[in-house]
Protein backbone atom coordinates (compact mmCIF):
# COMPACT_ATOMS: atom_id res chain seq x y z
CA UNK A 1 0.00 0.00 0.00
CA UNK A 2 1.48 3.28 -0.73
CA UNK A 3 1.05 6.92 -0.68
CA UNK A 4 1.57 10.92 -1.39
CA UNK A 5 -0.71 13.29 -3.44
CA UNK A 6 -0.94 14.58 -7.03
CA UNK A 7 -0.76 15.04 -10.53
CA UNK A 8 0.82 12.17 -12.83
CA UNK A 9 2.97 14.61 -13.55
CA UNK A 10 3.95 16.29 -10.41
CA UNK A 11 5.82 19.38 -9.75
CA UNK A 12 9.57 19.66 -11.54
CA UNK A 13 10.97 23.07 -9.73
CA UNK A 14 13.94 24.05 -8.86
CA UNK A 15 13.05 22.99 -5.10
CA UNK A 16 12.00 19.75 -6.32
CA UNK A 17 14.96 18.62 -7.71
CA UNK A 18 16.85 19.95 -4.93
CA UNK A 19 14.79 17.70 -2.54
CA UNK A 20 14.71 14.58 -4.85
CA UNK A 21 18.76 15.23 -4.45
CA UNK A 22 19.19 15.24 -0.85
CA UNK A 23 16.73 12.11 -0.72
CA UNK A 24 18.19 10.37 -2.87
CA UNK A 25 21.62 11.13 -0.46
CA UNK A 26 20.01 9.65 2.44
CA UNK A 27 18.65 6.66 0.78
CA UNK A 28 22.17 6.09 -1.22
CA UNK A 29 24.40 5.81 1.85
CA UNK A 30 21.79 4.37 3.74
CA UNK A 31 21.86 1.45 1.52
CA UNK A 32 25.48 0.44 1.66
CA UNK A 33 25.09 -0.17 4.91
CA UNK A 34 24.10 -3.87 6.18
CA UNK A 35 20.00 -4.00 6.93
CA UNK A 36 20.22 -4.40 10.91
CA UNK A 37 21.82 -0.96 10.62
CA UNK A 38 20.93 0.89 7.82
CA UNK A 39 17.04 1.36 9.05
CA UNK A 40 17.60 2.74 12.28
CA UNK A 41 20.23 5.10 10.72
CA UNK A 42 17.58 6.69 8.36
CA UNK A 43 15.36 6.77 11.28
CA UNK A 44 17.85 8.84 13.31
CA UNK A 45 18.79 10.96 9.97
CA UNK A 46 15.18 11.68 9.19
CA UNK A 47 14.57 12.76 12.84
CA UNK A 48 17.53 14.42 13.91
CA UNK A 49 18.72 16.31 10.44
CA UNK A 50 15.67 15.76 8.21
CA UNK A 51 12.56 17.48 10.41
CA UNK A 52 13.96 20.49 11.74
CA UNK A 53 14.79 21.82 8.75
CA UNK A 54 11.60 20.42 7.06
CA UNK A 55 9.50 21.32 9.27
CA UNK A 56 8.20 18.29 10.39
CA UNK A 57 8.80 18.91 14.22
CA UNK A 58 6.59 22.03 14.07
CA UNK A 59 3.88 19.63 12.13
CA UNK A 60 4.25 17.16 14.68
CA UNK A 61 3.89 19.69 17.66
CA UNK A 62 0.24 21.21 16.03
CA UNK A 63 -1.16 18.49 15.09
CA UNK A 64 -0.64 17.00 19.11
CA UNK A 65 -1.79 20.34 20.35
CA UNK A 66 -5.30 20.56 18.20
CA UNK A 67 -5.91 17.03 19.12
CA UNK A 68 -4.43 16.12 22.39
CA UNK A 69 -3.92 19.17 24.12
CA UNK A 70 -3.74 17.64 27.38
CA UNK A 71 -0.35 15.88 26.46
CA UNK A 72 2.25 15.93 28.64
CA UNK A 73 5.45 18.50 27.20
CA UNK A 74 7.51 15.42 27.79
CA UNK A 75 5.64 13.02 25.83
CA UNK A 76 5.22 15.67 22.80
CA UNK A 77 8.78 15.78 22.66
CA UNK A 78 9.56 12.17 22.43
CA UNK A 79 7.20 11.89 19.88
CA UNK A 80 8.57 15.09 17.86
CA UNK A 81 11.69 12.58 17.79
CA UNK A 82 9.84 9.20 17.64
CA UNK A 83 7.42 9.86 14.84
CA UNK A 84 9.86 11.02 12.20
CA UNK A 85 12.39 8.46 13.01
CA UNK A 86 9.54 5.72 12.54
CA UNK A 87 8.98 7.66 9.03
CA UNK A 88 12.64 7.42 8.09
CA UNK A 89 12.76 3.86 8.98
CA UNK A 90 9.91 3.33 6.91
CA UNK A 91 11.29 4.98 3.50
CA UNK A 92 14.34 3.09 3.80
CA UNK A 93 12.25 -0.47 4.34
CA UNK A 94 10.54 0.44 0.92
CA UNK A 95 13.64 0.71 -0.77
CA UNK A 96 15.44 -2.14 0.60
CA UNK A 97 13.51 -4.74 -1.37
CA UNK A 98 14.20 -8.06 -0.50
CA UNK A 99 15.69 -7.23 2.69
CA UNK A 100 12.65 -5.65 3.62
CA UNK A 101 10.24 -8.47 2.44
CA UNK A 102 12.51 -11.49 3.47
CA UNK A 103 11.50 -10.31 7.23
CA UNK A 104 7.90 -11.76 6.20
CA UNK A 105 8.43 -15.31 4.88
CA UNK A 106 7.89 -16.83 8.17
CA UNK A 107 5.93 -13.93 9.92
CA UNK A 108 2.88 -14.69 11.04
CA UNK A 109 -0.38 -13.28 10.52
CA UNK A 110 -2.29 -12.08 13.91
CA UNK A 111 -5.78 -10.92 14.30
CA UNK A 112 -9.77 -11.89 13.78
CA UNK A 113 -9.61 -11.33 10.28
CA UNK A 114 -7.00 -14.05 9.57
CA UNK A 115 -9.47 -16.63 9.14
CA UNK A 116 -11.96 -14.50 6.64
CA UNK A 117 -8.67 -13.62 4.49
CA UNK A 118 -8.45 -17.02 4.31
CA UNK A 119 -12.25 -17.99 3.36
CA UNK A 120 -12.51 -14.70 0.78
CA UNK A 121 -9.04 -16.17 -0.98
CA UNK A 122 -10.38 -19.76 -1.38
CA UNK A 123 -13.60 -18.61 -2.48
CA UNK A 124 -12.08 -15.90 -4.95
CA UNK A 125 -14.46 -13.09 -3.05
CA UNK A 126 -13.05 -9.40 -3.23
CA UNK A 127 -11.41 -7.86 -0.63
CA UNK A 128 -10.68 -3.99 0.19
CA UNK A 129 -7.88 -4.05 2.88
CA UNK A 130 -7.72 -0.38 4.57
CA UNK A 131 -4.44 0.47 6.26
CA UNK A 132 -3.08 3.95 7.61
CA UNK A 133 0.48 5.72 7.93
CA UNK A 134 1.20 3.69 10.58
CA UNK A 135 3.89 1.39 11.56
CA UNK A 136 5.15 0.63 7.99
CA UNK A 137 2.10 0.66 5.68
CA UNK A 138 3.68 -1.63 3.18
CA UNK A 139 4.58 -4.51 6.17
CA UNK A 140 0.56 -5.59 5.77
CA UNK A 141 1.06 -5.82 1.41
CA UNK A 142 4.39 -7.68 1.91
CA UNK A 143 3.35 -10.53 4.92
CA UNK A 144 0.17 -11.41 2.50
CA UNK A 145 1.78 -11.51 -0.59
CA UNK A 146 4.57 -13.93 1.40
CA UNK A 147 1.47 -15.72 2.45
CA UNK A 148 0.09 -16.28 -1.16
CA UNK A 149 -2.12 -13.49 -1.09
CA UNK A 150 -3.30 -11.50 -4.28
CA UNK A 151 -2.92 -8.46 -3.23
CA UNK A 152 -2.74 -5.31 -5.29
CA UNK A 153 -2.11 -1.37 -4.14
CA UNK A 154 -3.65 1.86 -5.50
CA UNK A 155 -1.09 4.96 -4.84
CA UNK A 156 -1.07 8.54 -5.24
CA UNK A 157 1.80 9.80 -6.87
CA UNK A 158 3.94 12.17 -5.32
CA UNK A 159 4.29 16.20 -5.51
CA UNK A 160 7.72 15.42 -6.44
CA UNK A 161 7.79 14.53 -9.76
CA UNK A 162 11.92 13.40 -9.59
CA UNK A 163 10.69 11.63 -6.44
CA UNK A 164 7.60 9.54 -8.02
CA UNK A 165 9.43 7.19 -10.46
CA UNK A 166 11.90 5.92 -8.09
CA UNK A 167 9.56 5.76 -5.38
CA UNK A 168 7.20 3.85 -7.51
CA UNK A 169 9.82 1.63 -8.19
CA UNK A 170 10.41 1.13 -4.98
CA UNK A 171 7.23 0.09 -3.71
CA UNK A 172 6.99 -2.24 -7.28
CA UNK A 173 9.69 -4.26 -5.27
CA UNK A 174 7.93 -5.49 -2.58
CA UNK A 175 5.35 -6.71 -5.22
CA UNK A 176 3.00 -6.10 -7.75
CA UNK A 177 0.44 -4.93 -8.82
CA UNK A 178 0.50 -1.51 -8.07
CA UNK A 179 -1.92 0.72 -9.73
CA UNK A 180 -1.79 4.89 -9.79
CA UNK A 181 -4.60 7.51 -9.01
CA UNK A 182 -6.29 8.27 -12.11
CA UNK A 183 -9.09 6.83 -14.34
CA UNK A 184 -6.19 4.29 -15.80
CA UNK A 185 -5.12 3.19 -13.24
CA UNK A 186 -8.24 2.71 -11.56
CA UNK A 187 -10.06 0.66 -14.18
CA UNK A 188 -7.17 -1.69 -13.92
CA UNK A 189 -7.55 -1.79 -9.80
CA UNK A 190 -11.03 -2.20 -9.96
CA UNK A 191 -10.86 -5.30 -12.63
CA UNK A 192 -8.11 -6.56 -10.14
CA UNK A 193 -10.29 -6.40 -7.13
CA UNK A 194 -13.38 -7.82 -9.43
CA UNK A 195 -11.54 -10.84 -10.52
CA UNK A 196 -11.12 -12.01 -6.57
CA UNK A 197 -8.27 -9.76 -5.48
CA UNK A 198 -7.23 -7.97 -2.26
CA UNK A 199 -7.12 -4.56 -3.02
CA UNK A 200 -4.76 -1.91 -0.46
CA UNK A 201 -6.23 1.40 0.28
CA UNK A 202 -4.84 4.14 2.81
CA UNK A 203 -7.09 6.04 4.22
CA UNK A 204 -5.81 8.44 6.62
CA UNK A 205 -4.90 11.69 4.44
CA UNK A 206 -6.73 14.80 4.82
CA UNK A 207 -9.29 15.19 1.04
CA UNK A 208 -11.07 17.99 0.72
CA UNK A 209 -13.84 16.77 -1.07
CA UNK A 210 -14.25 13.70 1.85
CA UNK A 211 -17.01 13.19 3.96
CA UNK A 212 -17.01 15.11 7.42
CA UNK A 213 -15.97 12.19 9.37
CA UNK A 214 -14.15 12.59 12.98
CA UNK A 215 -11.02 11.59 14.00
CA UNK A 216 -9.46 11.70 17.05
CA UNK A 217 -12.72 14.03 17.89
CA UNK A 218 -12.26 16.68 15.06
CA UNK A 219 -13.30 16.80 11.74
CA UNK A 220 -11.14 15.04 9.13
CA UNK A 221 -12.34 14.88 5.82
CA UNK A 222 -12.29 11.16 4.61
CA UNK A 223 -12.00 9.45 1.30
CA UNK A 224 -15.62 7.00 1.14
CA UNK A 225 -14.06 5.45 -1.81
CA UNK A 226 -12.90 2.56 -0.27
CA UNK A 227 -16.18 1.63 1.52
CA UNK A 228 -17.83 2.68 -1.78
CA UNK A 229 -15.99 0.09 -3.75
CA UNK A 230 -16.53 -2.89 -1.37
CA UNK A 231 -20.46 -2.42 -1.25
CA UNK A 232 -20.48 -1.95 -5.32
CA UNK A 233 -18.88 -5.95 -5.78
CA UNK A 234 -19.56 -7.41 -2.09
CA UNK A 235 -16.12 -7.09 -1.06
CA UNK A 236 -14.78 -7.67 2.47
CA UNK A 237 -13.69 -4.59 4.58
CA UNK A 238 -10.12 -5.79 7.01
CA UNK A 239 -8.47 -2.98 8.37
CA UNK A 240 -5.25 -4.34 8.39
CA UNK A 241 -2.16 -2.69 10.41
CA UNK A 242 1.87 -3.23 10.73
CA UNK A 243 2.99 -2.89 14.10
CA UNK A 244 6.78 -1.93 14.69
CA UNK A 245 8.06 -4.61 17.26
CA UNK A 246 10.30 -3.24 20.36
CA UNK A 247 13.45 -4.29 18.61
CA UNK A 248 12.89 -1.73 15.78
CA UNK A 249 13.07 -3.59 12.69
CA UNK A 250 10.18 -6.49 13.01
CA UNK A 251 6.76 -6.09 12.60
CA UNK A 252 3.34 -7.32 13.98
CA UNK A 253 0.88 -7.73 10.96
CA UNK A 254 -2.92 -7.59 12.39
CA UNK A 255 -5.71 -8.07 10.43
CA UNK A 256 -8.73 -6.88 12.31
CA UNK A 257 -12.20 -8.07 12.25
CA UNK A 258 -14.09 -7.36 9.12
CA UNK A 259 -16.23 -4.03 9.05
CA UNK A 260 -19.77 -5.01 8.41
CA UNK A 261 -21.25 -3.72 5.33
CA UNK A 262 -23.76 -0.49 6.17
CA UNK A 263 -23.55 3.05 4.83
CA UNK A 264 -20.51 4.36 3.23
CA UNK A 265 -20.40 7.20 5.77
CA UNK A 266 -20.74 4.75 8.55
CA UNK A 267 -18.24 1.79 7.51
CA UNK A 268 -15.53 4.48 6.62
CA UNK A 269 -16.24 6.42 9.87
CA UNK A 270 -15.68 2.81 11.98
CA UNK A 271 -12.21 2.12 9.61
CA UNK A 272 -11.39 5.50 11.56
CA UNK A 273 -12.50 4.42 14.67
CA UNK A 274 -9.67 1.55 14.13
CA UNK A 275 -7.14 3.24 13.38
CA UNK A 276 -7.42 5.58 15.96
CA UNK A 277 -7.64 3.07 18.80
CA UNK A 278 -4.42 1.85 17.29
CA UNK A 279 -2.96 5.08 17.19
CA UNK A 280 -3.90 6.01 20.54
CA UNK A 281 -1.61 2.70 21.64
CA UNK A 282 1.66 3.44 19.48
CA UNK A 283 1.34 7.23 19.44
CA UNK A 284 4.80 6.94 18.10
CA UNK A 285 4.06 5.06 15.13
CA UNK A 286 1.66 7.23 13.07
CA UNK A 287 2.35 9.68 10.71
CA UNK A 288 1.62 12.90 12.45
CA UNK A 289 3.61 14.79 10.27
CA UNK A 290 0.92 14.66 8.07
CA UNK A 291 -1.69 17.82 7.61
CA UNK A 292 -4.50 15.52 8.48
CA UNK A 293 -6.77 17.95 9.63
CA UNK A 294 -6.66 21.28 7.74
CA UNK A 295 -9.14 22.94 10.25
CA UNK A 296 -8.79 26.27 8.96
CA UNK A 297 -9.30 25.55 5.46
CA UNK A 298 -12.96 26.29 3.76
CA UNK A 299 -14.64 23.68 1.83
CA UNK A 300 -17.47 23.05 -0.31
CA UNK A 301 -19.36 20.70 1.84
CA UNK A 302 -17.71 21.83 5.34
CA UNK A 303 -20.95 23.36 7.60
CA UNK A 304 -20.23 26.77 9.20
CA UNK A 305 -20.32 24.79 12.92
CA UNK A 306 -17.23 22.22 11.16
CA UNK A 307 -15.55 25.52 10.22
CA UNK A 308 -15.40 27.54 13.41
CA UNK A 309 -13.52 24.57 14.80
CA UNK A 310 -9.96 26.13 15.13
CA UNK A 311 -6.54 24.28 15.13
CA UNK A 312 -3.20 24.68 13.88
CA UNK A 313 -3.10 26.30 10.38
CA UNK A 314 -0.95 24.05 8.95
CA UNK A 315 -1.24 25.33 5.09
CA UNK A 316 -1.07 22.62 2.28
Amino acid sequence: MASGPTSPTGRKSPIDFLSNLAIRAIIGLAMVVPYRLRVPMAGWIVSRLVAPIAGYSNRVRENLAYVCPDLPEAEVKRLIRAVPNNAGRTLIEIYSGKSFTARFAHAPLTGPGVTALEEAHAAERPVVLVTGHFGNYDAPRAALLAKGFRVGALYREMNNGYFNPHYVAAISQIGEPVFPRGRKGLSGFIKFLRGGGMAGFLMDQYMWDGADLKFFGKIAPTALSAAELALKYDALVVPVYGIRQPNGLDFEVVCEAPIPHSTPEDMTQALNDSLEALVRQHMDQWFWIHRRWKPNRERPAQSTRDTASTGPDVPS
